[in-house]
Order: C-alpha cells, then sequence, then structure tokens
C-alpha cells in the first residue's frame, strides 16, 4: 500500500483526529497476520514503514522477548534468533532494545516467563506484555539487593562490569561464565531459584573463587564483587551461608510475562508524546534514520514497525516524535519505541521484510517476536503458473497433529492430496494443476491439544 501525504498534513491530522484501528491491507504472512511496505513523501524525502500486524497474542498466539544467542552477552541478527525457534513456532519479530555495543547487553530490562534477565535504573521506557497479551509502557526501574550475615548490600543484574566498587549477580541468562575480570570476588551460590522480580531469593553459597570467567551454574548464579565490595561480600557471605538476593521492581509489574527495554513512549492512551522525559540525548531523538517501536490498537492487535533509513533517496527515516504520529495514525492507542539505527529491522520466520540501513543486516542484543502455533503455508508464486507442470505446495506444523492438505480446482472440485498423522515439521508436497484459472491449497490440522487451524494459500496457472 502506497500512501502519499506532507508532514506537516499528517501530524495536523493525527493530533486532531481519533486513532483509528483499521486493519492493515497487504500481504498474509501466516493466519492473522499482515504485513505491508508503505511508501511516505514528506517535506523531508521518501519514507518507508514495514509494517506487520497480528491479532491479540493469545491463545494460538503468543508474544515473547528473546535474546541473542540465548544469552543477555552478545549480538545475533534477527533472522538467525528466527530461524533458532522456527521449528517450533512460526515467527514475526522486530528488533529490541538499545545496547552496549562492545558487550551486547541490552540497555534496559528484559524479562521472559516472567523471569528477569536483564534490568536497570528505569530512566527510559519499556515494552512488557501481561498473560492476557495487553502492552504495558512504563519506565520500570530495578532495585538489587543482597544479604548474606550483615545488612542488604546493592547489586545490578547481568550487566557488564561497572568501574569502582559493586556488585553483580550473573545468572545463566547472561551465557556461560561471567566477564573475565582481575581482583575480584566471585560466589557461587546453586541451586538458586529463577530470578523472578519482587520476591525473596535465597540461595546457598557453596564456593568462593577469585578467578575471574568463572562458570556459571545451569542451575545457579555468582556474584561477583569489585573493589571494597569484595572484602564485604567474602565477610558476610562465607561458604555455607545462605545468600537472599531481592530484585524489586518500580512499579512492580508483577502481571507482566515478556518485556524488552526500548524507549521512549511514543503513545499513551490514545495521544502522541511529544516530550517524553527520558535519558536520550536530542540527536537520538530528532535524528531522521530507522526506528522500530511497537504499539497496540484498541481491540488488542500489536503493530511490529519498522521504519527503513539511512538510504537517501529510497527512505530517509522519521525522528522520534514523527514515528509517534505514524504510530498513532496504523491506530496504537499504547505505543513504545524500540533499538534505532542499523539495528532497527522486522523479519519474518527467518526472512527480513526491512531494508538494512547498511549493507548487510546488523546484529542485536534482544528481539519482540510474536509466535503463531497453528499450522502455516507458506506463500504461493503470484505469478501465472503453467497448466499441467508440478507445482511445490508445503505446509509446517509444530506440534504432532492430524493433517488434511486439499487443492480445490477452478471449477471448485476438491482433491485431497495429503492426510494423515504428522510428527511436528516441514512438508512438501506435489500437485500438477490439468486446468487453467485460480487454485486454493488448504491444509487443516488439529494438533495434540485438540486445537484446530487451518492455512489456505491460492496461485493461478494458464498457458
Amino acid at each position: 500500500m502506497i500512501r502519499r501525504s506532507l508532514t506537516i498534513v499528517l501530524a495536523a491530522a493525527t493530533l486532531s483526529a481519533p486513532a483509528a484501528a483499521a486493519p492493515i491491507r497487504g500481504q498474509t504472512l501466516m493466519p492473522g497476520v499482515v504485513y505491508s511496505r508503505q511508501l511516505e513523501f514528506t517535506l523531508h524525502g521518501p519514507v518507508v514503514l514495514n509494517v506487520a500486524q497480528t491479532p491479540r497474542p493469545t491463545g494460538l498466539y503468543g508474544v515473547h522477548a528473546l535474546l541473542s544467542n540465548g544469552a543477555v552477552a552478545g549480538t545475533q541478527q534477527l533472522t538467525q534468533m528466527e530461524k533458532s525457534i522456527s521449528a517450533r513456532t512460526t515467527v514475526v519479530g522486530v528488533d529490541g532494545d538499545l545496547f552496549n555495543t562492545r558487550w551486547g547487553t541490552p540497555s534496559n530490562i528484559l524479562m521472559r516467563g516472567g523471569v528477569l534477565a536483564t534490568a536497570t535504573s528505569g530512566t527510559r521506557s519499556a515494552a512488557g506484555f501481561d498473560a492476557g497479551g495487553t502492552l504495558h509502557v512504563d519506565k520500570v526501574a530495578l532495585s538489587g539487593t543482597w544479604k548474606g550475615t550483615g545488612q542488604n548490600r546493592p547489586l545490578s543484574l547481568n550487566q557488564p562490569p561497572p568501574k569502582g566498587a559493586s556488585t553483580t549477580l550473573y545468572t545463566p541468562a547472561w551465557g556461560a561464565t561471567t566477564p573475565g575480570e582481575t581482583g575480584v570476588t566471585e560466589l557461587i551460590l546453586s541451586p538458586f531459584p529463577a530470578a523472578v522480580p519482587n520476591t525473596a531469593l535465597n540461595a546457598p553459597a557453596v564456593q568462593v573463587a577469585q578467578t575471574g570467567s568463572q562458570p556459571i551454574p545451569p542451575n545457579g548464579a555468582v556474584l561477583v564483587s569489585r573493589g571494597t565490595q569484595a572484602k564485604i561480600l567474602a565477610t558476610e557471605a562465607p561458604v555455607g551461608t545462605t545468600v537472599t538476593i531481592r530484585l524489586i521492581l518500580t512499579p512492580p509489574w508483577s502481571t507482566i510475562v515478556d518485556a524488552v527495554g526500548g524507549g521512549p513512549v511514543l503513545v499513551r492512551n490514545g495521544k502522541t508524546v511529544f516530550r517524553s522525559n527520558e535519558t536520550f540525548s536530542t540527536a537520538q531523538l530528532l535524528q531522521r534514520t530507522a526506528r522500530a517501536a511497537v504499539g497496540q490498537t484498541s481491540d488488542g492487535r500489536l503493530l511490529l514497525v519498522s521504519v527503513d533509513g539511512g538510504r537517501p533517496g529510497y527512505s530517509n527515516g522519521m525522528t522520534s516524535f514523527e514515528l509517534a504520529l505514524a504510530m498513532r495514525e496504523l491506530g496504537a492507542v499504547n505505543a513504545c519505541a524500540l533499538g534505532t539505527g542499523a539495528a532497527a529491522s522486522l523479519a519474518f520466520d527467518g526472512k527480513l521484510l526491512s531494508r538494512p540501513s547498511g549493507n548487510v543486516e546488523a546484529g542485536i542484543a534482544d528481539a519482540l517476536v510474536v509466535t503463531y502455533d497453528g499450522v502455516y503455508a507458506p506463500q504461493l508464486p503470484t505469478t501465472t503458473l503453467p497448466t499441467g507442470k508440478a507445482v511445490a505446495l508445503a505446509y509446517k506444523v509444530v506440534r504432532p497433529s492430524t493433517v488434511t492438505a486439499t487443492v480445490t480446482a477452478p471449477n471448485g472440485t476438491t482433491t485431497t492430496i495429503d492426510s494423515g498423522s504428522r510428527a511436528p515439521g516441514t512438508y512438501t508436497l506435489s500437485f500438477t494443476p490439468n486446468a487453467g484459472g485460480h487454485w486454493t491449497f488448504n491444509v487443516a490440522a488439529t494438533d495434540d491439544l485438540g486445537r484446530s487451524t487451518s492455512a489456505s494459500r491460492t496461485f493461478t496457472t494458464g498457458p
């Protein structure tokens, strides 16, 4: 879909009109999920938006935070992150938080399944989702403490080593080992409970080390103290002590299941936010560049948006406020910005939909993805195919399922081309059309949980 508008007109219309929630028209990526590439001609040049609209993420649909390579430290391309889970679900996603370019660690909070992987001081907004699939955009601050035989002492969670006296808790979410540091005291806690916020996490101290690059037990954690805190840790938490960790969030976010950091807030309660009072520089907000965002419409649908940028003549990108206006025009009643610049990206099942600012897709620290656990059929060619020549058809199931695949001819007759019990996987079929016209490929599946889904694709044949 192509839209031609001036930025000034867009701003005036958006600020005066209520947020619309009209469905996006475009390519169906998977059942219920539509992708549209939209072009705007503005006073500052062309801008391309990549928009994926999904149903409310409940039932067969879910919304999840992903970590690059499955760990806090390091980066990975969004397409590779999606491929790592595509065997067990079908996925569309957008890049997540800004990140530390040296360590590849998210700048803000990241929560998966109610368990914290990272969290910081809460000076920037984050996008969190509750079990009902509702988006919450808040500035969430972590107040972390540890306590041995003495008083509560401050700590950070899965952060790069800071300068000066400090203590950091490293859980398995960080990676295989703690950072390579010298002059530290490392206290191994095992077993250590899942890092659920706002509760007391008790664990026995089983070993003390000072070597750096300490292996993190799969069911444990490591407290690393530096400077004067190193001596305090050794004194107040000797081996055999029960150490209590508290990871307190403000606001509590007690209902949030998955979250990624980001910011600034773009839309709140249907109104665009011009001044968010978050810790971003003027250049970060006003530069026209590639940007990404997540929003939710009044009826619960999600909008995953990536704005192409850094390509004069194709797409110049947007400022933060221009992105806020665009999100509201798309129907978002709440929206949060995500990563910007080269990191901004949108992908479907391991295939990039947006256009990178550089020559290749950049690595990112984390991502926000919407998954679908029903049967999926890949897109078929949109060109007219020759009659009498075999057409390759395919479908994917992600749970054990009973499947029936059919093809409906132009005259309405239906032929079953595959049926039976199928293990999770992708199945390729071959069908030879015997007449010209419009054909429909349909797959119906019932999985081992009793959930029935279907997927359809069309193709056209002719001389």
